[in-house]
């Protein structure tokens, strides 16, 4: 099942997608709350009410009338928190061989994440940057999880059945800001907070069954093997798979939830795949020629994403108009 948030007259819905359209919950089962919060915080019982409604229309034997006019949210769109992993060895080990720093091992050791804005979450569509944030402005191509029910010292045996879903998500980072507040050994925060982008919608664990692989050795829990790309003004920059997570989300949820509760609606990514950012690319690139050009996105860039099964998520980046500058207050 792929669940939707979308508005139509500046009013939130929860929906279905289904071939190409979507159905609004709410008006198939009067038991289905029409916003996502709710709907998660209604647990397995919501869950299974909604499945039901989605093989109906599947089948045909539900005929719910299309939503014609509307605009596709985030799907989880007020997030009760949100966390990001650092799952993939590939790119850790990348970033840190183009730094000229040997590989940490305590990425070995256990998995880590840290908490972004979940109030500025966005969907698909236009995003507004500030000046600030185009210095050195990067994607990360991601995958994330929603959290469906709470939980409180999980172990990652058990934590696959937390999950509601799986989406794409795309980190943004404004590197300039990153990199100077992260000398001062915290962080990342302005660096990230303005924008990460989830969608296009919150696929449901039984969809992505046909793509099950094996975890690495030494690991416990759901991997699956989805193919995921980034395309940047149509030319493609960053590809590799969700089977090259060395940490499972099931033991990035185990970590989360120690000693502290995990909540319906808790958005958890991934970390960004190897190749999966400009940072990465970039310093690759001038590792191996010294002539190589960086590129960074710029005001009016597509950023399009693909994930096998989580399906496409395209944003169109835009420069606010202002001239204020955090930058320019440093003393």
């Amino acid at each position: 099942m792929k669940l939707v948030s979308y508005k139509t007259e500046d009013r939130e819905h929860l929906g279905v997608f289904v071939d190409g359209h979507i159905y609004n919950l709410n008006s198939c089962d009067k038991q289905l709350p029409d916003e996502m919060n709710a709907f998660l915080q209604g647990g397995e019982d919501l869950m299974v009410r909604a499945k039901k409604v989605d093989a109906q229309i599947k089948a045909g034997a539900l005929e719910p009338k299309q939503e014609a006019f509307f605009e596709l949210l985030a799907p989880v769109p007020h997030p009760t928190s949100c966390r990001d992993g650092y799952a993939f060895r590939q790119h850790v080990a990348a970033a840190r061989r183009n730094r000229k720093v040997d590989m940490i091992a305590e990425f070995d050791q256990y998995p880590i994440f840290y908490f972004t804005n979940h109030n500025a979450i966005q969907g698909p569509g236009e995003i507004e940057c500030m000046p600030d944030h185009f210095q050195k402005l990067d994607f990360e191509l991601e995958v994330a999880i929603v959290i469906g029910k709470k939980g409180r010292n999980i172990k990652a045996a058990e934590a696959d059945d937390y999950i509601a879903g799986y989406m794409i998500m795309n980190d943004m980072s404004a590197r300039t800001l990153q990199m100077e507040e992260m000398l001062l050994n915290l962080g990342p925060a302005k660096g990230k907070d303005f924008s990460t982008v989830i969608g296009p919608w919150l696929v449901t664990p039984d969809e992505l069954e046909p793509y099950k692989a094996s975890a690495k050795p030494g690991h416990t829990g759901n991997v699956y093997d989805l193919k995921m790309s980034c395309i940047v003004n149509g030319v493609q920059v960053s590809s590799g798979s969700t089977a090259d997570m060395d940490w499972t989300f099931a033991e990035i949820i185990e970590r989360c939830a120690y000693g502290v509760d995990v909540l319906p609606g808790d958005v958890i990514g991934s970390g960004t795949v190897g190749t999966g950012c400009f940072l990465e690319l970039n310093g690759t690139g001038l590792l191996n020629d010294p002539n190589f050009k960086p590129q960074w996105l710029q005001d009016g860039d597509v950023v399009e994403m693909e994930i096998t099964g989580l399906g496409h998520l395209s944003n169109t980046i835009r420069k606010a108009d202002t001239d204020f500058s955090i930058l320019a207050l440093k003393k």
